[in-house]
C-alpha cells in the first residue's frame, strides 16, 4: 500500500493465481466493474448525483489538518505526488464535535494559514486580506485542477469522539449545526458532504459512550434529512467483528440506509498498546494460525457487515499508509514477545510507510500483509504488493472502493496510492 506488470491481462491472471493460492479466494473476471444492484433505501438515502463513481472504484484519501505542521505535508503534495489523479474523494480530518455541535477543528490550519507561491497548489501566493486561506483555499484550488474530485469534511476522530454523546441527545440540532458549518458561504464550494468518525457509539474508545444502540442510527438519519440527497453523508466505523464487540453495540445495519458508504477501519487491529505483544500484523486481510483475537481481521469485518445487511457497495476497504511496531523482539515470525512500542518519528509504535520501506524493508507476509524484524524492532505494514492482494479481495467481494489513512504516509511519488488505483 509492487508488482505492476504489463500487459494488464497478464497481471490480472497472475494476481488471480496468487490470491487463490495465498489468500484462499478467487479473483472473479470483471469483479467490481458492475453495479451491485439497485439501492432499495428510502429516497432520502439515495446517493447524490455528484457521487456517481463506478462500483469498486472509489478511492477516498484522508488528509489531516495537522499534516501542515511538523510533517510539512501540504495540499500541494497531493498534486505533486500524483495522488490527486488517483483520488475520487478526499476526507478532510477533523472537525471538532463539542457542545452537541459541529465546530472548527483548527482555525489556523483550516482557513487562516497563508501560502506563498511556491507552496500553493496553483502557484499563486495568498494575500493577507483574502477571506479564506489555509487548507480550505488550497483544497479549492485542487478541485479546480480536478473538477471531478469531491471533498468531504470529517468530524470527530479518536480525540474528539467524546462530543458525540451530547450530539446524540439532540440529533436534529447537531445536524443543523453541521449543515451550517459545512455550508458556510465562505467555503461551501469546497465541501461536497460530511463524514462522521465516531469512535465508538455505545462502546469505548478514548472515552466510553453510553448513548444507546440506536444513537448512531438516529444521528445519521438526522444528518441525511438535513443535508438531503445532494450531499454526501458517510461514516468511518469500527472494524471489530468479534462476538459481543463494538460492531454489536450500535445499529450499523439500520444506519446504512442513510449513508452513501461506510469506511470500516480495517487497520489498527493489533499494536503496541499491548506492550508485551504478541507481535501481530495491524491490518491482516484474513485470519491466520495464532492470531491474537478472532474477529480482528478485514475479512471478518466485511463478512459480518454484509451479514448484518449492509450492501457490499456501501463498504470501502481500509488501507493504512503506516506500520505499527514493537521493540525488544527476538522472533522474526508473528507471535513474539516484546518490551514495548518501537520508536517512531512522531509517536512510539507507529511509523509512516515512506520511512519503513527504507529503514525496515518487508521480509515476509502473513494474512495478506507484510512484516519485518530489524534488530529488536518488529513492524507490520502494507506494501504495493500486499495492497494488490487486498484490491483483488475488494473486487471479489464487490465492495464500493478503497479508503486510506492517510495521505502523508505515502512516498513523494505516491507509491501506495498508485498500487490502489
Amino acid at each position: 500500500m509492487f508488482g505492476r506488470f504489463h500487459p494488464r491481462a497478464r497481471f490480472r491472471a497472475l494476481l488471480a493465481a496468487t490470491c487463490t493460492a495465498a489468500l484462499g479466494f478467487t479473483l472473479l473476471a470483471g469483479a467490481g466493474s458492475a453495479s451491485a444492484g439497485e439501492n432499495t433505501a428510502p429516497v432520502a438515502a439515495k446517493a447524490p448525483a455528484g457521487s456517481k463513481v463506478a462500483t469498486g472504484s472509489k478511492v477516498v484519501g484522508y488528509f489531516a489538518d495537522w499534516d501542515v505542521y511538523q510533517r510539512n505535508y501540504q495540499v500541494k503534495n497531493i498534486q505533486t505526488s500524483g495522488s490527486a489523479d488517483k483520488l475520487t474523494h478526499i476526507n478532510y480530518a477533523f472537525g471538532n464535535v463539542t457542545g452537541g455541535k459541529c465546530a472548527i477543528g483548527d482555525a489556523y490550519a483550516d482557513y487562516q494559514k497563508t501560502y506563498d507561491a511556491s507552496s500553493s497548489v496553483d502557484g499563486t501566493a495568498d494575500t493577507w486580506d483574502q477571506p479564506v486561506a489555509g487548507n480550505f483555499n488550497q483544497l479549492r484550488e485542487l478541485k479546480k485542477l480536478h473538477p471531478n474530485l469531491k471533498i468531504i469534511w470529517s468530524f470527530g476522530g479518536w480525540t474528539w469522539s467524546g462530543g458525540f454523546a451530547q450530539a446524540a441527545q439532540d440529533p436534529a440540532g447537531f445536524a443543523q449545526s453541521c449543515y451550517n458549518l459545512v455550508k458556510d458561504s465562505r467555503w461551501a464550494d469546497v465541501f461536497d458532504g460530511i463524514d462522521i468518525d465516531w469512535e465508538y457509539p455505545n462502546a469505548c474508545g478514548l472515552t466510553c459512550d453510553t448513548s444507546g444502540a440506536a444513537a448512531f442510527k438516529n444521528v445519521m438519519a438526522a444528518l441525511r434529512a438535513k443535508f438531503g440527497s445532494s450531499s454526501l453523508v458517510t461514516a468511518a466505523i469500527t472494524a471489530d467483528a468479534s462476538d459481543g464487540g463494538k460492531m454489536d453495540a450500535a445499529d450499523y445495519a439500520g444506519a446504512a440506509q442513510y449513508v452513501d458508504w461506510y469506511n470500516p477501519m480495517t487497520y489498527d487491529y493489533f499494536g503496541a498498546w499491548d506492550a508485551q505483544g504478541p507481535t501481530a500484523p495491524h491490518s491482516p486481510l484474513t485470519s491466520y494460525t495464532g492470531i491474537p483475537k478472532e474477529g480482528f481481521n478485514t475479512d471478518a469485518t466485511i463478512t459480518k457487515l454484509k451479514g448484518l445487511g449492509v450492501p457490499a457497495d456501501k463498504l470501502l476497504l481500509g488501507i493504512g499508509f503506516y506500520g505499527r511496531g514493537w521493540t525488544g523482539v527476538t522472533q522474526d515470525a508473528p507471535g513474539g514477545t516484546a518490551t514495548g512500542p518501537a520508536p517512531g518519528t512522531y509517536e512510539q509504535g507507529i511509523e509512516d510507510y515512506k520511512v519503513l520501506k527504507n529503514t525496515c524493508p518487508a521480509t515476509s507476509t502473513v494474512a495478506g500483509t507484510a512484516y519485518a524484524r530489524c534488530g529488536s524492532n518488529w513492524w507490520s505494514y502494507d506494501t504495493p504488493a500486499t495492497i494488490a492482494g487486498k484490491m483483488a479481495y475488494k473486487n471479489q467481494q464487490g465492495l464500493g472502493g478503497t479508503f486510506l489513512w492517510e495521505l502523508s504516509g505515502d512516498t513523494s511519488n505516491g507509491e501506495l496510492i498508485h498500487a490502489i488505483s
